[in-house]
């Protein structure tokens, strides 16, 4: 590790690195042990001379962003995390194209787009996360979701080459898209198509999703948001409740009170409560209604 953090130097007006890092710092659970080594990228960074850097000196690589949807071990990372949070330049181009890097959170993007009159976006402001990992697993909330949006990707490959997606070619589905297909792709930036729309209509839709959020969701706790998947033809939140689940814990982890669909973290949860208690609750809502709950949450 400590000559790749050497080969590393050159880079440093780009980079911060860290060693021994708490992932518990960078994820929204609040959860997860040290990464060997944690490397903050600022916006410009030369991510197509780093990546292939890194995984030439055989060290894993794990690229991330605000860590809205990740759930990382006790015993932490062995190898590097790359954190993309820091590129988050947005630009407006043409009458109604957003393009911005991975690192720009949904928040920024939807509150550019209403100060430029442009509608689409308003689902994503409450979603606590970037659009590099909105784009990989094709996030959504009331009835809207990236694959609406996207219209092209930039991405490098796993030897760190430069490519772009466009269209139908982003495979996207339910929690789906084709970067779920290629781990080891990094996404560097994406471009939204947006419609014009008045400005105090959009501003109306993002103030009544933010007054939603607050009065059904736990948002006073860590948490990833909806921990499971939608199974097709229910809701999970609603089998988790009529399991009678609601404030259920395993240590610091616990099913909420508010909002069925979510496990949070009540203080000093640990990755080991929260994998048990997922565990838990899939195997609870099995044996009740013969679903299975997939979970929504990566865990490294």
């Amino acid at each position: 590790m400590h000559d790749l953090i050497a080969a590393l130097k050159p880079y440093e007006s780009y980079i911060r690195i860290r060693e021994h890092e708490p992932m518990a710092h960078h994820t929204t659970f609040r959860i997860g042990g040290p990464a060997d080594l944690f490397l903050e990228c600022a916006s410009g960074a030369p991510l197509g001379e780093i990546i292939p850097l890194v995984r030439g000196a055989g060290v894993p690589l794990y690229v991330i962003g605000r860590g809205s949807n990740l759930l990382v071990r006790d015993e932490g990372v062995r190898g590097a995390v790359l954190c993309t949070a820091e590129m988050h330049e947005i630009t407006i181009t043409g009458s109604s194209t957003i393009v911005a890097e991975a690192g720009a959170s949904l928040f920024s993007i939807a509150s550019t787009a209403l100060r430029q009159g442009l509608a689409g976006a308003e689902f994503a402001a409450g979603i606590p996360g970037t659009l590099g990992g909105a784009v990989f697993m094709n996030a959504g909330a009331y009835g809207g979701q990236m694959a609406d949006l996207i219209v092209r990707t930039h991405y490098l490959d796993s030897d760190g080459k430069p490519g772009v997606i466009e269209g139908d070619a982003h495979g996207f589905g339910y929690r789906e898209s084709i970067f779920k297909a290629h781990p080891d792709w990094t996404i560097l930036r994406a471009e939204l198509r947006l419609t014009p729309g008045s400005p105090a209509g959009i501003r109306e839709k993002m103030q009544d999703y933010a007054q939603r959020r607050r009065e059904k969701q736990p948002l006073e706790f860590p948490s990833a948001g909806s921990t499971f998947k939608r199974p097709a033809g229910y809701f999970a939140g609603k089998l988790i409740q009529d399991s009678g689940l609601m404030g259920y814990a395993v240590g610091g982890a616990q099913v909420s009170e508010k909002h069925a669909g979510f496990l949070i973290n009540r203080g000093g949860a640990t990755c080991a409560d929260m994998l048990a208690l997922i565990e838990y609750v899939q195997k609870t809502v099995l044996q009740n209604f013969g679903v299975e709950l997939q979970c929504e949450v990566r865990l490294i």
